[in-house]
C-alpha cells in the first residue's frame, strides 16, 4: 500500500474501495498510522513524543495510549516518568522502548488502518514479546498491514501472503499455511534460508 509518498508507475491500489489517486494525500495519510522499523523521537519529554501522534490529546489519553502499548511500566521507571525530557532521537532508550512510544504514538492517533513494517526486527527476543503484545493490542478493531520477515509478529494475521521477488506465492492464515509444509512452512520451522 502506498501511503502517497510514491506514485504507483501501473496497476491501481484501492483503499476501502477508492483508488487512492482519488484520496486527498493529507486525508489518506491521517487515516493511515505507522511503526516502523526505525522510530524517530525528537528532543522534548516522553508525553510530548507520545502526544505528537494527536497534537490535541490530554495526558491522560497519552497514558491510556502508553498503557495500550505495553510502554506505561518502563515509561513509570524513568527519572521523570512521562515527563522525562529525551534528546538525540530517543538515544538513552533502548530499540524496544523506542519502538514501544513508536505504538503508543500510533495508538493515540487510532487510525482505521496500519502499517506496521518490519517492526520487531530490531529489538532483541526477550523485549519482542512486550512490543508483540503492545502490537497486539493495537491492532485490535482496524486494518493492519504487517510487513515482517520475523515470522512470530504475522502468526496470528487472519491473512498471511507470502512473497518471493514481489510475487504471492502461498496465501492463508498460519494454521492453513503450516498444514500446506510449503515456503512459510518451511520458513516458519526454520528449515528454509531467506536470501
Amino acid at each position: 500500500m502506498s501511503e502517497g509518498f510514491y506514485d504507483i508507475p501501473d496497476g491501481k491500489i484501492r483503499y476501502d474501495g477508492i483508488n487512492i489517486n482519488k484520496i486527498r494525500k493529507p486525508d489518506l495519510r491521517r487515516s493511515l498510522g505507522m511503526v516502523l522499523q526505525d522510530v524517530n523521537l525528537f528532543t522534548g519529554t516522553v508525553m510530548d513524543n507520545i502526544r505528537y501522534g494527536r497534537l490535541d490529546a490530554t495526558d491522560e489519553e497519552c497514558i491510556r495510549a502508553a498503557k495500550l502499548a505495553n510502554a506505561d511500566s518502563f515509561i513509570t521507571r524513568l527519572p521523570d516518568g512521562y515527563q522525562t525530557m529525551l534528546t538525540g532521537n530517543g538515544s538513552e532508550l533502548s530499540q524496544g522502548q523506542r519502538q514501544l512510544l513508536s505504538i503508543a504514538r500510533a495508538a493515540i492517533a487510532d487510525p482505521p488502518a496500519m502499517i506496521l513494517d518490519e517492526a520487531t526486527s530490531s529489538i532483541d527476543t526477550r523485549t519482542e514479546a512486550l512490543v508483540q503484545e503492545g502490537m497486539d493490542n493495537l491492532m485490535q478493531g482496524r486494518t493492519v498491514l504487517v510487513i515482517a520477515h520475523r515470522l512470530s509478529t504475522v502468526r496470528n494475521s487472519q491473512a498471511i501472503m507470502v512473497l518471493d521477488h514481489g510475487r504471492i506465492i502461498e496465501r492463508g492464515d498460519h494454521n492453513a499455511l503450516i498444514e500446506k509444509k510449503g515456503v512459510y512452512y518451511q520458513l516458519y520451522t526454520g528449515a528454509f534460508e531467506m536470501e
